[in-house]
Formats: structure tokens, C-alpha cells, sequence
């Protein structure tokens, strides 16, 4: 099992450059071809919201991109170290834009869901993991 790790500072310009590695190392895993634009679109959503959470919250702390190739799968985790509310929970004194936060939360959460047959999201008060796997072909040389 070989695994990336990539840290950044919560930055929107750095959310390319975590495209740009999860596209290079998805195809070096054996990710179909026809699906590494929805590898890069997916890993691109999730970096943006991990990006705004950390703004919004005054996280300081990097975004972490753990890309994990297996047997016969390729995941990539996207972690944030913002708090989150509880599920259907209030935080207190949200207000209007709070509300707005949530629901731009929910959205990008519905356009990697969408993007991503398997997907596994995990939230707390001590941060967020979203976890997206596709499945991988064998080696062209173990099939010739």
C-alpha cells in the first residue's frame, strides 16, 4: 500500500495544485482514464470546503490530502481540522450566515456525493475527514 500525503495552508490557490497531484497519482494507480476528471473535480470540491471551513473558523492549521493506493482501489483523504456542529445541531449564535455556511457545506458535500460512488464523510468537533475511493484496474503488464 503506497500513500501521498500533501499539507497546505488553507489557501483557494493551492486547491489546484491538490487536483493536479490526485489526477497524476489516480492514473499512476490505475484509475480509469474516463474518471480522472471526476477524481479532480471531487478532490477539488472537497479541498475548497476544507479550505472555507478553515477560514471561516480561524484554523490556522494546514488541509491534509492523504492519496492511497491499495490492491484494487485508490482513496483519497481530504481532512480538516475546523469544528463542526453536530448534525442538525445549531451552533450558538449562528446567525443568517451561518445558515449560508451550512448550506454551501451541504452542496459541495452533494456535488462530491454526486461525482463519487463511494464516499464516507466524518465530522466532529476536533475536525472533518472525507473519505473517496474508486476502484483501480490491474497493471497493463499483469495482463499481458
Amino acid at each position: 500500500m503506497a500513500t501521498v500525503e500533501l499539507r497546505f495552508s488553507a489557501l483557494p490557490e493551492h486547491v489546484r495544485t491538490a487536483r493536479l497531484v490526485a489526477a497524476a497519482v489516480a492514473r499512476r494507480a490505475g484509475v480509469d482514464e474516463a474518471v480522472l476528471d471526476e477524481v479532480r473535480l471531487a478532490v477539488g470540491e472537497a479541498c475548497s470546503r476544507a479550505v472555507g471551513l478553515h477560514q471561516n473558523s480561524g484554523v490556522t492549521a494546514p488541509v491534509k490530502v492523504a492519496l492511497i493506493e491499495e490492491e484494487k482501489q485508490f482513496s483519497i483523504e481530504v481532512g480538516d481540522e475546523a469544528p463542526h456542529a453536530a448534525p442538525g445541531g445549531d451552533t450558538p449564535g449562528a446567525a443568517q450566515d451561518g445558515d449560508a455556511e451550512v448550506e454551501e457545506d451541504e452542496m459541495g458535500l452533494a456535488v462530491i456525493s454526486g461525482l463519487v460512488d463511494d464516499v464516507e464523510v466524518s465530522t466532529g468537533r476536533n475536525g472533518g475527514l472525507i473519505r473517496m475511493t474508486w476502484p483501480t484496474a490491474p497493471p497493463a503488464a499483469a495482463l499481458a
